[in-house]
């Protein structure tokens, strides 16, 4: 077996094999955004996102997860991580420590690890995943398997820290769409069996980890399908997990969902951003909601958040040759 099998933040223990590795094809399938196949990002509204922008836009999965927070990066524009132009590709860093450095000011916060797989979408999308401060099992490559394994934290808080993310952002423009929850007040007599049916209801529900999102699920060619339904036929044997690394553990089922997007709905943002420098932004300290579309995966209730005081432009840095050249010269 390999090394890391034995490593404190492997998530998994017990009798495991390698997977055999199937032989290569000719010809990899299109991803989504490729070919004839239709881009979800490209069609999704901007009330689909939690932080919109004149080039960029951070939305979240649909439900809690075991993190803390988990959040995607996207363009607006349809390219992939190597056909961005240098102006893009400029702000790209500075939205990266942007965003970083917003999750990292949540509470119960240690790390933020940012990922970029990409082999399911052809849209730029970068990942963003906020480790659990004290929980050193979950240090480094498996963050994104335990992200599956963990129950999924509440959804007050998830929301809360949404808006906090969003609130963050928007103090260098853009447009926050994230909401905090409504306080519901009610007698004390109530609130533990509504407590017990929260919990009943979280139990039942199965959360959408960044595993099973469906831009990070490569799927299969016809003839790849053809073939496991021939060899499903064939025998009766319970399907293999898998797990880091081709490793997989024999007796149960490998996740595989799918989500889709919203419609075709674009709209612009209310912020002009020019290598990262803003103009237009919203007034410092506030972020005000906007109407949020009905059915869509973010929180839509009234309210006000505070960014956090210490929000600050990295392009404020005198000394950052990157943002200077992405900035043309103008802090």
């Amino acid at each position: 077996m390999p090394d890391f099998t034995q490593w404190p933040s492997f998530p998994f223990e017990g009798d495991l094999h390698v997977k055999q590795l199937d032989d290569p094809v000719p010809v990899e399938p299109p991803r989504k955004g490729e070919g004839l196949r239709e881009c979800t990002a490209c069609n999704a509204p901007d009330d689909a996102y939690i932080w919109v922008g004149e080039r960029w836009r951070v939305r979240a999965m649909d439900r809690p997860t075991g993190l803390p927070m988990v959040l995607i990066l996207e363009s607006r524009t349809h390219l992939d991580l190597g056909d961005l132009p240098n102006l893009l590709a400029a702000e790209l860093g500075v939205m990266t420590v942007r965003l970083e450095r917003a999750i990292r000011s949540l509470d119960g916060v240690a790390r933020v690890h940012v990922n970029r797989w990409g082999d399911g979408s052809a849209h730029l999308h970068m990942w963003f995943l906020a480790r659990p401060y004290g929980r050193l099992q979950l240090r480094g490559t498996f963050l994104s398997l335990w992200d599956s394994i963990l129950p999924p934290i509440s959804e007050a808080q998830w929301r809360e820290n949404l808006a906090l993310v969003a609130a963050w952002l928007a103090e260098f423009g853009g447009r926050p769409l994230a909401e905090p929850p409504r306080i519901q007040w009610q007698a004390p007599s109530s609130l533990m069996a509504q407590s017990a049916a929260a919990d009943a209801a979280a139990a039942e529900a199965a959360a959408v980890s960044v595993i099973e999102a469906a831009e990070e699920i490569p799927e299969p060619s016809p003839d790849a399908a053809a073939d496991v339904d021939a060899a499903q036929g064939d025998t009766a044997s319970t399907p293999d997990e898998v797990s880091p690394g081709g490793v997989v553990a024999a007796g149960s089922a490998a996740p595989h969902s799918d989500s889709t997007a919203g419609s075709d709905e674009p709209a612009s943002a209310a912020d002009e951003t020019s290598g990262g420098t803003t103009a237009g932004a919203s007034t410092p300290g506030t972020a005000t909601s906007s109407k949020q579309a009905s059915g869509t995966p973010t929180p839509a209730i009234a309210g006000t958040v505070t960014a956090p005081a210490n929000a600050r432009s990295v392009l404020d840095d005198r000394d950052d040759d990157a943002s200077d050249d992405a900035t043309k010269g103008h802090q």
